[in-house]
């Protein structure tokens, strides 16, 4: 009774603001304002979040009050929207956070510390990894794992310097506090985090964790942000967040590329990687959500570009609408560039109806 009147009052003040925010690449977290202002204007009451990343939008709008059902095909930004999302009351309590923290018994693995040995964490942090990640699995409930498993993602996230693990060692390190801190401290931090952003908004809300082409899903608005095809950076999220994603997976049915320094794992291809497929892959998306009011994020500098999506998008919705919106990217700590005009970019917002 005590955690429901806490979220009552929470969800009747600003929900949002109990969000654990995060460095995640492509996070709307800075434009988040901007796109409830398209959504508001919009009659409905469910809606499908299909690549839900960082799990801010999917957040905000169970916030407001909306059926929420989040997808993304990454484990850990699915665990995240479960344990925020899909989890209505469900909180991780004092004994689960000791027994995750000190229970040595029966947890004999060493995977992280022989397989990332000196490249992320120190000895004793890979070691208190392995024996947590060990003791998520005993946990006897699905949000309790998921609340888990989240928080010890973003404390890894938040360690590291610029937060992703596309390079071994400290070189970016810029002094912050989160990189001094123990990760056993940034996990005790972020169980308390991930606790306090619980709350109930009387819907049911579901996670899936899953290729968005498989799944069926009705809902009334359809939003997609999926990854920019951009000619000067990347979109591969598995290359950043690798040493996460296999953590919550527990490496299990991933092929680690014993060749790379960074120990990675082989990624899975999807159409969102090429010139040749990305267009095939928006046209797969539109007709099977025609049904549904589509919302779409999508950059500038990407392709396809915003007359080449107009018409695709016609080709299924009588009515297209752009918003725009003067964005500029900063990715990580790289404050030489902010101030560039290479990353200053239109951030749109298509709406068909």
């Amino acid at each position: 009774m005590e955690i429901k009147e806490k979220n009552k009052i929470l969800l009747n003040a600003n929900q949002f603001d109990a969000f654990p925010g995060t460095r995640y690449m492509g996070s709307k977290n800075k434009i988040i304002s901007n796109i409830w202002e398209v959504l508001d204007n919009i009659d409905f009451d469910t809606i499908f979040d299909a690549f839900s990343g960082s799990g801010v939008v999917s957040y905000f709008l169970k916030s407001k009050g909306k059926k929420v059902i989040s997808n993304d095909f990454l484990s850990f930004s699915h665990h995240i929207s479960k344990s925020l999302v899909e989890n209505s009351s469900v909180q991780l309590s004092a004994d689960d956070i000791d027994f995750l923290m000190l229970n040595t018994e029966n947890n004999r693995s060493d995977f992280i510390q022989k397989t990332f040995k000196g490249l992320y964490f120190t000895n004793e942090e890979n070691a208190f990894l392995d024996n947590l990640r060990s003791n998520i699995d005993l946990l006897d409930n699905e949000y309790k794992k998921s609340l888990a498993l989240s928080a010890i993602s973003r404390a890894c996230m938040k360690k590291r310097p610029r937060g992703i693990f596309t390079y071994i060692g400290h070189r970016y390190d810029d002094g912050r506090n989160d990189i001094k801190k123990d990760l056993k401290q940034h996990f005790l931090e972020n169980t308390k985090v991930f606790n306090s952003a619980v709350f109930n908004n009387s819907k049911n809300n579901i996670s899936y964790n899953n290729d968005v082409y498989n799944l069926n899903v009705e809902a009334d608005v359809v939003y997609f942000d999926p990854p920019y095809l951009t000619p000067n950076s990347d979109n591969d999220y598995t290359r950043r967040y690798h040493f996460v994603e296999g953590l919550v997976k527990n490496w299990e049915g991933l092929e680690i590329q014993e060749n790379t320094i960074t120990k990675k794992f082989k990624r899975t291809k999807s159409l969102f990687d090429s010139k040749s497929t990305v267009y095939q892959a928006f046209e797969k998306l539109f007709a099977k959500y025609r049904d549904s009011i589509l919302v779409i994020s999508y950059s500038s500098n990407s392709l396809p570009n915003k007359e080449d999506m107009i018409s695709m998008l016609k080709k299924y919705k009588n009515d297209v609408e752009v918003i725009e919106i003067d964005y500029t990217y900063s990715f990580g700590n790289q404050n030489h560039k902010i101030g560039n005009n290479a990353n200053k970019v239109k951030e749109y917002i298509f709406v068909a109806h």
